[in-house]
């Protein structure tokens, strides 16, 4: 019989079904050639060996099959392969954070008439400085610590540390950072003739990213997304050397800039304890155009007609070009990377005590005074006043489920409004801090690639200002990275409407009315705290007399208004608003320019009154006066 004309069926799939499959197959097809089926028989034990093979082979099929979908897929190896494909590099540790209190102390000298510390002495605390608990757990101090300079961004905190005589002898300076757990580990790799691109294996336990990558001629190799990525973010310093037009003390730190560069890599964990790391395929010694020639040379008015266009324009040509970047050859790499965190990274507070001096310095390198050059220099110390935060063991295999396809679905780029949104208010704060944004369409025809990012930032006392044209700059250019090709984007300053409140109300037999008055300012003041407070938010006049009235004490709210505060004179915003014109149905609403309402001064901005019904008389009370009168 024609093996077509057989009954065959695909549907079993474990070894009773396929062992049931196989004996009735045997008696419909071949009843006469063999009839003992007993459990003991010959024929039975090829049967039930046949049936075993065909279970393992089906179980290791369809586990397979499985490991190929993200959403079923179990086994680390392929869920960090799944996700690479989804452009989501999967964290193989949690590296835990801390914030620090770093200090040193300062001498006092004599300016004038006036005693002010002696910044001659400021100490540099180098970036990727290495700071310890007495335990051995280490941390790093990415962001270099500069004593002599103090700005809104990274303030510095002056103290009297010592008095003599009446007088201020030591000064004691704090600055805030933040350290990240782990260690700064270094592997090197020979790499031989060239080789179109190259990979190295960093076989590794706990790695928390790449620090940089060098070869033994110097070069820097800058870790991108992708190969065909030619740029790189840089940062420099921002001083009036190299910014003269835009430089402002302190507002932006560094100036975000772009810069092109043949020699980068990509990483990719292959499991929880294997980086790779990738680099180009280009041959250093070669330009583009000598492996793929210019078509406005080659291939146009040749004779007959012929044409090396499509040679040209080849796919596979730009592969060995730098167009991906160049593959180092001949040299060794060395790969410094940061190894650690764990739940065991997250320390008590005070427990950070102990300060690798290597990478301390003197700014000034002419002291005179030894003495008091080493006292200074032991002075250094650092602190954390919470606990550390943030270690943990990595991703689980359902966070790489869940976050690659997060990933994927965001792929980091700008689409929607809230997109430029988020992404101006994560730009890192070393570029500069923006407080406040907001997006909208400009009001003219064909915008749908035109859009109006309104920001403004903080200053020192925390209060809304105009962003630095510094601040913009690095703003256009780390917007730039993930904006669409067809948009553009206009960065402008929203307005500040600054005000203050004034209310009234009646307190509740036997209540102390400074007690009750205090109460209600600090409700309101805590309500129009400006970091809650976003552009083009609206005041509902509602929402704080519901405040005010189940505030301890008050037994009723009688008025409560809002006046407009001008003046750059008197230190307010230089933009009037009519409050009463822009108030319906008891809600203030913003300007249709975009804008933010700010209580600039709340210990003087907002006061109250407690009125007595019928006696005409009442108490009142300001946030800064401290009794009622």
């Amino acid at each position: 019989m024609a093996l077509e004309n057989k009954d065959i069926s695909y549907i079993s799939k474990d070894f009773n079904d396929i062992r049931a499959q196989l004996i009735n197959y045997s008696q419909t097809y071949f009843p006469n050639s063999y009839t003992d089926f007993s459990p003991a028989s010959p024929g039975m034990m090829f049967i039930e060996q046949a049936a075993y093979v065909s279970d393992v082979l089906s179980f290791y099929l369809d586990n397979q099959i499985q490991e190929t979908y993200l959403q079923y897929a179990k086994q680390f190896d392929n869920l960090y392969d799944l996700a690479y494909m989804f452009s989501y590099k999967p964290k193989v540790t949690g590296l835990a954070t801390a914030d620090l209190n770093v200090y040193q102390q300062l001498p006092a000298k004599v300016e004038g008439t006036t005693i002010v510390p002696d910044y001659s002495y400021a100490l540099i605390i180098e970036e990727n400085t290495v700071v310890s608990t007495q335990a051995g757990d280490s941390f790093i101090i990415s962001e270099a610590v500069d004593f002599s300079v103090s700005s809104s961004n990274d303030p510095t905190e002056v103290s009297v540390a010592q008095i003599a005589g009446g007088e201020p002898v030591y000064y004691l300076l704090r600055k805030s950072r933040k350290a990240t757990s782990g260690t700064i580990n270094s592997t090197d790799f020979t790499l031989g003739s060239y080789e179109a691109f190259p990979t190295l294996t960093l076989e590794a336990g706990n790695i928390g990213g790449i620090i940089d990558v060098t070869d033994s001629d110097g070069n820097i190799y800058y870790e991108v997304d992708y190969l065909g990525q030619d740029f790189v973010y840089d940062s420099i310093k921002n001083t009036n050397t190299n910014d003269p037009n835009n430089y402002q003390n302190g507002d932006a730190p560094y100036i975000l800039r772009t810069k092109s560069t043949n020699r980068r890599f990509v990483t990719r964990f292959l499991n929880q304890s294997t980086l790779q790391i990738q680099f180009g395929g280009g041959e250093a010694l070669q330009v583009d155009e000598q492996i793929t020639p210019n078509p406005d040379n080659v291939g146009i008015g040749l004779p007959f007609g012929e044409s090396k266009l499509t040679t040209a324009f080849s796919p596979t040509n730009f592969v060995f070009t730098n167009t991906y970047g160049t593959a180092p050859s001949n040299t060794t790499i060395t790969v410094r990377y940061l190894a650690g965190g764990g739940t065991s990274a997250n320390v008590n507070a005070n427990s950070i005590n102990n300060l690798n001096t290597e990478t301390v310095r003197f700014k000034n390198s002419n002291i005179s005074n030894a003495n008091t050059a080493q006292f200074i220099f032991n002075s250094a110390v650092v602190i954390n006043p919470d606990a550390a935060s943030g270690g943990g063991d990595g991703d689980t295999i359902q966070e790489i489920r869940q976050n690659a396809l997060a990933n994927y679905n965001t792929q980091q780029r700008n689409v929607t409004a809230d997109d430029y949104l988020i992404r101006a208010l994560s730009m890192p704060p070393k570029f500069g801090v923006v407080a406040k944004a907001f997006t909208t369409k400009p009001d003219i025809q064909d915008t749908d690639t035109i859009l109006d990012l309104y920001v403004l930032a903080y200053n020192q006392n925390n209060n809304l200002v105009a962003t630095s044209q510094t601040i913009k700059n690095n703003l256009i250019t780390y917007l730039n990275q993930s904006r669409m090709i067809g948009d553009t984007v206009n960065i402008k300053d929203a307005f500040v409407i600054n005000i203050c409140i004034d209310f009234e109300i009646i307190t509740l037999p036997n209540s102390i009315n400074s007690d009750v008055l205090a109460r209600c300012i600090q409700e309101l003041q805590n309500y129009f705290d400006i970091n809650k407070w976003q552009i083009n938010q609206p005041i509902i006049l509602r929402e704080l007399t519901v405040l005010l009235d189940r505030t301890p004490g008050v037994q009723t709210v009688q008025n409560v208004s809002i006046t407009n505060k001008a003046g750059t004179n008197d230190g307010y915003s230089q933009y009037a608003y009519d409050i009463s014109g822009a108030t319906q149905g008891g809600i203030i609403y913003p300007s249709l320019d975009p804008s933010i309402f700010e209580v600039k001064y709340p210990n003087n901005d907002i006061t109250g009154r407690v009125v007595s019904l019928g006696s005409g008389t009442f108490n009142a009370f300001g946030g800064g006066a401290g009794s009622g009168y």
